[in-house]
């Protein structure tokens, strides 16, 4: 009995990966409780116990506090209640060390990307089977619009270990970006070698990420060994994804080159930079304007993430109309020369609104204005951007009616409600699809 008793826990101690030694521990104090619950002792240094590790004999005795003599105690002698305590002991004190074993191994693993196994949903979090584990992964670390079934795969990030009183709560994540990091580098060796750094990320989990990568080695195309040949690389990482659009581009010291990257696939004309706001201006043809904002403004806003730039897209039009109204407000104010225009154009100030925005402190010390200037320009330029503010929002208002003119109109002509003053082809074309003509 007694070797099978060491077999028993060396079998607990391989499966939970436990010490043995702790198990053996846990044995011995809880035989010491049955023993304390039979006598009614409340001494904790009466008893004592030890288990031999190569016999598995157990040892039970009582301390005479007086004599300091030991008095052997039998096994059987303790009974079924007594019994029934050091078998509730053992149990806790089993759970506690898996609790502690589990908390310690999966610690070190945090940040690591692990395969399990999905079990089912609770509410809307997602249960999967990671080793001897359980981890879950709540709604927001999801990706959104994917579904498991029991028993599917499931790749994830390791997000985070907790210690939640009786158990150990393992936090996954698909959505997190350094989920896309690890992807990166189980894909690509240069990555996982740190040949190719991954230097900035922006993520719309299930719809688009963004990455800027460098190489430290010259002879290593970054972006083409991410993608790999014929697109093989990325085509895995994007399958595991269920078809999230990836842009990888090549990161650069430069803003302004890095954000014209970032905006690929549209081609940016300039970029016109004002570090005081932290903002970004973008100018971009006509036919470039919709890619470079994006549908519903992606592009715009995972390159602004990606580059820590506000980023504001123009046409050249627009630019050079806020260019003439910022020169025609700041020349009328008296006092102000070619040379602050210029510097004010290097700072990036490129509208009347800018100006509002940076207020005097900026003129005075950067364009070389006084006081009294700086407050003049900024009144005036203050005063002129409500005046536009105004014509932009009358302007927005006659689009938007012209709009619902045009759409009242190819209405009217298919209901035959009326004849539309006159249709144009793609009114004609409208009406051709819908009656199936």
């Amino acid at each position: 009995m007694n070797q099978e008793t060491l077999r028993i826990l060396e079998s607990i101690a391989r499966e939970r990966s436990i010490d043995r030694d702790l198990l053996i521990q846990d044995l011995e104090q809880a035989m010491v409780s049955a023993a304390r619950k039979h006598f009614n002792s409340l001494d904790p240094e009466e008893f004592g116990c030890e288990m031999d590790r190569l016999t598995g004999a157990i040892t039970l005795w009582r301390n005479d506090l007086d004599t300091g003599e030991r008095e052997n105690i039998p096994l059987a002698r303790l009974g079924r209640i007594p019994a029934q305590t050091a078998k509730q002991v053992m149990i806790q004190r089993f759970r506690e060390d898996e609790r502690s074993s589990l908390l310690d191994q999966f610690s070190k693993r945090q940040g690591e990307l692990v395969t399990g196994v999905a079990q089912r949903y609770e509410g809307n979090a997602l249960i999967v089977q990671i080793d001897r584990a359980e981890g879950f992964m709540p709604r927001s670390e999801q990706i959104p619009g994917e579904q498991f079934q029991p028993g599917d795969r499931v790749r994830c990030l390791l997000l985070d270990v907790r210690d939640a009183g009786h158990q150990v709560k393992i936090v996954l994540s698909r959505a997190h970006q350094d989920f896309i990091r690890r992807l990166f580098e189980a894909e690509v060796p240069e990555v996982a070698e740190r040949t190719i750094e991954i230097k900035a990320m922006s993520r719309e989990p299930g719809f688009r990420t963004k990455l800027a990568v460098a190489s430290i080695d010259s002879k290593v195309d970054a972006v083409g060994a991410c993608v790999g040949v014929r697109g093989s690389r990325i085509r895995n990482i994007v399958d595991e994804l269920g078809g999230e659009k990836i842009d990888i581009v090549r990161w650069n010291e430069s803003s302004q080159i890095l954000i014209s990257n970032a905006l690929k696939p549209a081609e940016v004309e300039e970029v016109s930079l004002c570090f005081e706001l932290g903002r970004a201006t973008i100018i971009v043809r006509d036919d470039q304007l919709s890619l470079a904002i994006g549908r519903r403004g992606q592009n715009v806003r995972l390159a602004a993430r990606l580059t820590g730039w506000d980023v504001d897209i123009l046409t050249p039009p627009e630019f050079q109309r806020g260019l003439e109204i910022l020169e025609e407000t700041v020349r009328g104010v008296e006092g102000v020369t070619d040379e602050m225009l210029d510097r004010m154009g290097v700072l990036g100030l490129i509208s009347v609104f800018d100006v509002e925005e940076v207020g005097e402190a900026i003129l005075v010390n950067e364009a070389g204005m006084s006081d009294e200037l700086a407050v003049a320009v900024v009144d005036a330029c203050t005063e002129r951007a409500k005046v536009v503010a105004a014509e932009q929002e009358a302007a927005k208002q006659a689009e938007a009616e012209r709009m619902a003119a045009e759409g009242g109109d190819v209405v009217d002509g298919i209901l035959g409600g009326g004849q539309p003053a006159a249709p144009d082809a793609a009114s004609e074309a409208a009406a051709d699809d819908i009656l199936g003509r």
